[in-house]
């Protein structure tokens, strides 16, 4: 499986370009508004996720299964931002710890597994790092995100649970543009759903209500500039 950071990026360019050169049409079409739609309300384009439904064959398209537990996090997560708090950062544990875990767990039961799981979770830490700015962010987190991330830490080891489940939001469409054999395809889709139920098994350690206010933010941010 292709997990290079080469592909990685180049999927990112390529769902990028997609999602600009659609919202381009959209507006020319003049439903912008009514495309915009989750949960069968309207938002602004710049305060939600852009989750636009991609056609794509069935066959090839990601069946991820995200827990309904895991669900209400999402749910949980996205009221409390457009309240104009945010998820404290750093986050203990992060992204790599959390990968960490779950492989440690999965090697217990089958050491055999272990080359295999490993390269997934390498793969979904780079999809994470690279597709975090670019579109798992709420417009109101992105300050946020300047003052985590600097040259030598990645969004993974700052960033926790709450932000990693979006990542499986957008995952089908990403994966849609990896070249990945039919059979190795399904056996991924099989690993990332096992992790999903692990986590939703775990969520207790991993999902907590440590949220503050964004204009905190910006109050620091003033005073750098004062």
């Amino acid at each position: 499986m292709p997990y290079t950071e080469e592909n990685v990026q180049k999927h990112l360019a390529v769902n990028k370009k997609r999602e600009m050169d659609k919202t381009m049409k959209l507006a020319r079409s003049s439903n912008l508004k009514e495309k915009m739609v989750v949960r069968g309300k309207k938002r602004k384009n710049d305060d939600h996720l852009f989750m636009d439904n991609i056609h794509v064959p069935m066959r090839k398209y990601a069946k991820i299964k995200i827990p309904p537990r895991l669900k209400k996090h999402l749910v949980d997560c996205e009221v409390f931002t457009r309240m104009g708090k945010l998820v404290r950062l750093p986050r203990s544990p992060n992204v790599n710890d959390i990968f960490d875990r779950y492989l440690r767990y999965r090697k217990k039961e089958d050491e055999s597994l272990a080359d295999s799981l490993q390269e997934v979770m390498k793969g979904l830490q780079s999809y994470f790092d690279k597709a975090l700015p670019v579109m798992l962010l709420y417009r109101i987190e992105r300050r946020q995100y300047e003052e985590a991330i600097a040259d030598d830490i990645t969004p993974s080891d700052v960033y926790g649970a709450e932000h990693l489940l979006r990542l499986f939001v957008k995952l089908p469409e990403l994966l849609y543009y990896a070249e990945i054999e039919e059979e190795t395809f399904a056996e991924l889709m099989k690993k990332v759903n096992d992790f999903l139920k692990w986590l939703r098994t775990n969520q207790r350690a991993f999902f907590r209500w440590d949220y503050y206010a964004a204009k905190e933010i910006q109050r620091r941010a003033n005073k750098r500039d004062d």
